[in-house]
């Protein structure tokens, strides 16, 4: 195997570059990363294995760009809704427009992040998953718990299991979801609002008869 210190000698275009990480994305995605070669990579984006380290060093840093890429987008959708200003049902409908919207452009690297983060975080070089994590629970948990606050959630709520349910809830889609498909982002969102918010909006009294 080559070396995995070796630097590319060259620089390929943007274009390339995201074609050969899309191409990553979607086998790392599909096999699992421990099982990928970085043969099998070139071998989808028909070139020779060794061409391959001419434009990546090696496999954990084209895996190392690909989550880069989708949860520095991620980040900058989430920090927008959490900036704006929003009422608890709000965020929590902005917020999941935004994951749909991400599964949209990265459903691969989703993929990749929900089956592999867990033991990539323990490798210094992924040390970034425990605080991306971490900054994600703290937006949906303080989202719920300021929904239950403010009479906007229900308060018998447990807020925890919540944020989980709608979190594999929607997570979940990247293993179904295809570009291109008869729904847009925006459509499953508002389907998938429609369910979850029914169960956790504050229920109105009975009138009084």
């Amino acid at each position: 195997m080559p070396n995995s210190k070796k630097k590319p000698t060259v620089t390929p275009s943007p274009e390339r570059r995201g074609e050969l990480l899309a191409t990553a994305a979607e086998v790392f995605a599909a096999q699992g990363y421990n099982a990928t070669t970085v043969r099998r990579i070139a071998d989808e984006a028909g070139m020779l294995a060794g061409s391959l380290y001419y434009h990546f060093d090696s496999k954990e840093s084209m895996l190392d760009e690909i989550l880069t890429a989708f949860l520095d987008e991620l980040w900058a959708g989430y920090d927008a809704v959490l900036a704006a200003g929003l009422d608890p049902r709000q965020t929590i409908e902005a917020l999941v427009t935004e994951s749909f919207r991400e599964i949209d452009r990265h459903r691969a690297a989703v993929a990749i992040y929900q089956k592999e983060s867990r033991h990539l975080a323990a490798q210094p070089r992924f040390g970034y998953l425990t605080e991306s994590q971490r900054k994600f629970e703290q937006a949906w948990l303080g989202t719920l718990e300021r929904g239950v606050a403010a009479k906007v959630f229900r308060a018998d709520l447990d807020i925890r299991l919540t944020y989980r349910f709608v979190r594999d809830t929607v997570w979940v889609a990247a293993s179904w979801y295809r570009p291109g498909g008869t729904h847009s982002p925006e459509e499953i969102a508002r389907q998938y609002l429609s369910m979850v918010l029914d169960g956790i909006a504050l229920r109105e009294p009975p009138p009084n008869r």
